[in-house]
C-alpha cells in the first residue's frame, strides 16, 4: 500500500497568519477567511497565538509554518521592517499590508507626524522586499465611531473635532475585509497599492445627522479650533502630546485631503462600496450606541480612547 501521508501534508493549505486578529480589520478578516475553509493562525498579544510587536520572541512561532500573512502595523515604532526580514526568512510568500490614506501624499500629514513616518516606513520595507505584496490604504473608517475613538463622542451626543466643514469618504472596515482577502486569497493583486473609499464624501455635520436618525437620538457635530480640541482632551485626562497628536490626525480632513474618492473597492470586488448609512444602520443593529444619553443629559464628556 503507498503511504500517501506525506502527499496530503504538502497539498494541504497553510495556515494564513493573521497579525492584529482582535482589530477592526483583522477580526473581519480572520472571520472570511474561516468561513471560506481557510486555517487562520489569529495572533494578537491576548489571543490563541501570542504576538507582541515589542516582543521579537513571539514573531517566529507565529510565522512558523506559514506562506501568508495580513499585517496590520505597529504605529508607535517602525517594526514592520524586520518583521518583514524575519518574514521573509521564515519562507512567507505573499504578504498584505494595512496602510493609510495619504502616504503618498507630503502635505497629508506632517512629515515628523507617528503614524504617517511609521506607515512610510512598513509601506518601503514591503515594497523593497522578496514577497509577493499587495498594500491597502483605506480612508477613515467608519467603525470608528461605534468601535475606535469617536464612539465615546457619539455616546455622549457630541462629536467634537478640529475638522470644520471638511468632509471624509469614510470606508467600511467590511469593504476592506472583503478586499483584504480578495488579496490573500486571490489572483492578480501583487505589488498592487489598493486606494479604499466609501462611495461619497461626508462632513461630519452629516455623519452626525445620520446616526442620529438612525438611534433616534440627538448626536450634534461641533468644530472645534485645534487648541480647544486639545484643551478638552487634556481635560479629560489624555496626555497632552497624544492629544495634539490626534488633532494633527484630523487635520486632513479640515484642509480638505479626505473628500476624494478612490476605486479601490470597484476594483477588487466589482461591486460598489458600502453606504455610510448602511453602516449605521447595521451598527444600531448589532447594539451600537446601546443606552447612549442624548447631548442635552451628557454633554461634553466623552473619552479618547485610542
Amino acid at each position: 500500500m503507498t503511504d500517501t501521508r506525506n502527499t496530503a501534508r504538502s497539498t494541504a493549505r497553510r495556515p494564513v497568519l493573521v497579525v492584529g486578529a482582535t482589530g477592526k480589520t483583522g477580526r473581519r478578516v480572520a472571520a472570511r477567511l474561516r468561513a471560506a475553509g481557510h486555517e487562520v493562525r489569529a495572533a494578537s498579544r491576548s489571543g490563541a497565538w501570542p504576538f507582541d510587536w515589542n516582543d521579537r520572541t513571539t514573531w517566529g512561532p507565529a510565522l512558523e509554518g506559514v506562506e501568508t500573512a495580513y499585517v496590520v502595523p505597529f504605529d508607535p515604532a517602525p517594526v514592520v521592517r524586520p518583521f518583514v526580514e524575519q518574514a521573509e526568512a521564515a519562507g512567507l510568500r505573499r504578504l498584505v499590508l494595512l496602510s493609510g490614506r495619504g502616504i503618498d501624499d507630503p502635505d497629508y500629514l506632517p512629515g515628523d507626524a507617528l503614524a504617517g513616518s511609521t506607515l512610510v516606513d512598513a509601506e518601503e520595507a514591503v515594497r523593497s522586499s522578496g514577497l509577493e505584496w499587495t498594500i491597502l490604504r483605506p480612508g477613515w473608517f467608519s467603525q470608528n465611531f461605534d468601535e475606535g475613538f469617536l464612539a465615546d463622542m457619539v455616546g455622549s451626543g457630541r462629536i467634537g473635532l478640529p475638522a470644520g466643514d471638511g468632509a471624509a469618504s469614510f470606508v467600511d472596515a467590511e469593504d476592506i475585509a472583503d478586499v483584504a482577502v480578495a488579496a490573500l486569497t486571490g489572483t492578480g493583486h501583487a505589488g498592487l497599492i489598493h486606494e479604499l473609499s466609501g462611495p461619497r464624501a461626508l462632513t461630519l455635520a452629516e455623519v452626525a445627522a445620520e446616526i442620529s436618525a438612525a438611534t433616534g437620538r440627538t448626536v450634534e457635530y461641533v468644530a472645534l479650533p485645534p487648541e480647544e480640541f486639545v484643551a478638552e482632551l487634556v481635560g479629560q485626562g489624555v496626555g497632552a502630546e497624544d492629544a495634539e497628536a490626534l488633532a494633527t490626525t484630523v487635520s486632513p480632513i479640515l484642509r480638505g485631503k479626505d473628500a476624494h474618492l478612490s476605486e479601490g473597492v470597484q476594483r477588487v470586488l466589482g461591486r460598489e462600496p458600502r453606504a455610510f448609512g448602511e453602516y449605521v444602520r447595521n451598527a444600531v443593529a448589532s447594539g451600537a450606541w446601546v443606552g447612549s444619553e442624548s447631548v442635552s443629559e451628557k454633554r461634553g464628556t466623552a473619552t479618547f480612547t485610542s
